[in-house]
């Protein structure tokens, strides 16, 4: 009488399988902690001037997300319309909208007064607020937030290149994520809820 052997299945599939997921733990345990540390690096006190002439500072919102964004009202595509998009978001998030206080800091000291702000910001929503500053002030507050921007001279005409992202921020001044600029309202309104 012949035995028939055992067919055993091959290692291969299920080693690969140990092997992703014993990867992806080691991942996450390595991942999670470098995130809070960078967390801990965005963001940070200021002292700047609103659209309707104000001093305002980080503090000026007590028990409010920030949802803070950088840019200049000369901006011909970017800063325009990840404000248009963000005014959409806000809308999109019904009650919760009151839980989130939006900035827009220039990066533009020279050509961005506070009447200026003041027309261009309240053309998005009347809940944003303009901020600017002296050049000193501005740049402290765009390095707090790890924002690089360049200027770009032609004659007497200027531009800048600036990093786009819109930062989130706990009523406690800690990043709680980076929202994407070019998101659609859909989805920055949600990146936005999951944070609050």
């Amino acid at each position: 009488m012949k035995m028939k052997a055992l067919r055993r299945k091959p290692p291969g599939l299920a080693a690969a399988a140990l092997a992703v997921l014993a990867f992806a733990a080691l991942w996450i345990w390595l991942e999670l902690p470098v995130e809070r540390e960078a967390d801990a690096r965005v963001g940070g006190p200021f002292t700047l001037v609103a659209d309707d002439g104000r001093i305002v500072t980080d503090q000026s919102f007590p028990g409010k997300y920030l949802i803070v964004y950088f840019g200049y009202t000369a901006c011909r595509d970017v800063c325009p319309a990840t404000l248009n998009t963000l005014a959409a978001a806000m809308g999109r998030l019904g009650a919760k909208a009151a839980l989130v206080q939006p900035l827009f800091i220039t990066l533009d000291p020279g050509r961005d007064s506070p009447a200026v702000l003041h027309r261009y910001v309240k053309a998005f929503a009347p809940t944003l607020i303009g901020l600017t500053g002296s050049p000193a002030e501005l740049r402290q507050a765009a390095d707090e937030y790890r924002v690089v921007n360049v200027l770009h001279q032609e004659g007497a005409e200027y531009a800048l290149d600036h990093s786009s992202v819109l930062f989130l921020m706990s009523p406690h001044g800690r990043l709680v994520r980076p929202v994407r600029a070019d998101a659609d309202e859909m989805v920055m309104a949600q990146a936005i809820a999951r944070g609050l």
